[in-house]
């Protein structure tokens, strides 16, 4: 790919015994990146006490349950960054069959009597102890380790300069079984962010534009079969029509994306302040802790803690597309680009769905949203980030 240099892929030394003293992992880490995620997870945090303080229903009584939950789901993503950055991408890369079959299972586990709906979605498996999984979160992170190593094999190796025909579609097998499954459930929002990554990962590895723009006419030609043949769900039919309609049944399938309208509305430039909301302290937005969050911060922080939120996003992307250019293997390019694909589509997703400009699929705010399973996954994709950082190689 233009713009981005290969070196043959060499796995006999580990880049971590290299470093010294003076060029430790810490001095090499993207600290921008790291501080950029922590503050959203953060902010996040704050919108997610606000949302959930009042609502006895979901606290039980304990205004900081989900307070409590959420930093606790921080503290284990965070965990789970450190252990992906000790691991490296590298090592990850060895371990990709086992890690795409184990998420197979997972997602296969949720057509299973152990799955749970949860908002019209089978796509939960039920723990217990008050804790679920979601698996396609996790499948996000496998699909594009999966790719990136069929991708990038012959050309890190030093056989080719770019991907051939086989190689992609061979990449795309890897994508096609888990959407699949998914679609099954229905999962809708996530199989938008996987086509999307799958876009971004093979623009990044430098495959035939003719890929890309087959793939785009399929989607379009897909989306228009699904819908004629009629194979979505009726509350997926109803989020569509209150998209395009949004005057549509306003008490009924156009309450969300109404409610949420005028909570950001009625922030204006600094909001009403912390927990001061009307529309937040009275309940009025349904999933206001996990899909429609910003709703949060754009009432009581109002257009300049909405702001502050979305430059803090730019910065993780910013960073992450900064990873994804200095890397010298083409392997950590596509792992990057496909996080960053993940990132940008599903911020761009939640944040124009509260705004009316976005039909309502269902997708969490990386890093601000409430819930494990996304939280755990966008903290592991960090840590891929910082590990394809921290192993660029050490000149002398």
């Amino acid at each position: 790919m233009a713009g981005f240099s290969v070196q043959r892929y060499a796995p006999e030394r580990s880049a971590f015994a290299k470093l010294t003293a003076r060029d430790s992992v810490l001095r090499r880490l993207d600290w921008w990146l790291l501080l950029a995620a922590l503050a959203l997870s953060f902010i996040g945090s704050l919108l997610v006490w606000s949302a959930t303080r009042n609502r006895t229903q979901l606290n039980n009584g304990d205004p900081y349950y989900f307070l409590i939950r959420h930093a606790m789901n921080t503290g284990i993503g965070f965990g789970l960054m450190i252990g992906t950055i000790w691991l490296g991408h590298r090592t990850l890369r060895g371990a990709v069959p086992v890690l795409y079959g184990l998420s197979v299972v997972l997602i296969l586990a949720v057509l299973t009597p152990l799955g749970a709906t949860v908002n019209g979605a089978h796509a939960w498996i039920i723990i217990g102890g008050g804790f679920s999984l979601q698996p396609s979160e996790f499948t996000k992170i496998t699909i594009i380790l999966g790719m990136a190593m069929i991708l990038a094999s012959r050309v890190d190796a030093g056989d080719t300069a770019h991907p051939d025909h086989r190689t992609v579609l061979k990449s795309l097998g890897i994508a096609a079984l888990p959407i699949l499954i998914i679609m099954m459930m229905p999962d809708l929002g996530s199989v938008m962010v996987i086509v999307i990554i799958i876009l971004g990962v093979l623009l990044a590895s430098g495959a035939s534009n003719r890929w890309v723009l087959g793939l785009i006419g399929a989607g379009v030609a897909g989306a228009v079969a699904v819908a004629a043949l009629g194979l979505l769900d009726e509350y997926q039919i109803n989020r569509f029509a209150a998209f395009a309609n949004p005057n549509l049944d306003p008490a009924g399938v156009g309450y969300n994306t109404n409610q949420a309208r005028i909570a950001i509305g009625s922030g204006g430039l600094t909001g009403t302040g912390l927990f001061k909301g009307s529309q937040t302290t009275g309940q009025f937005v349904p999933e206001q802790q996990t899909d429609f969050v910003f709703t949060v911060a754009g009432e009581e922080l109002g257009f300049v803690g909405a702001g502050l939120i979305l430059v803090l996003l730019g910065v993780v992307l910013w960073r992450a597309c900064r990873i994804a250019r200095e890397t010298t293997e083409l392997y950590g390019t596509v792992v990057a680009a496909g996080i960053i694909a993940w990132f940008g589509f599903q911020s761009f997703e939640n944040i124009g769905m509260t705004l009316g400009i976005m039909p309502v699929a269902g997708l969490p705010l990386p890093f601000v949203s409430y819930g494990g399973s996304s939280m755990f996954a966008v903290w592991v994709a960090i840590g891929l980030l910082q590990s394809i950082r921290v192993q660029r190689p050490i000149t002398a």
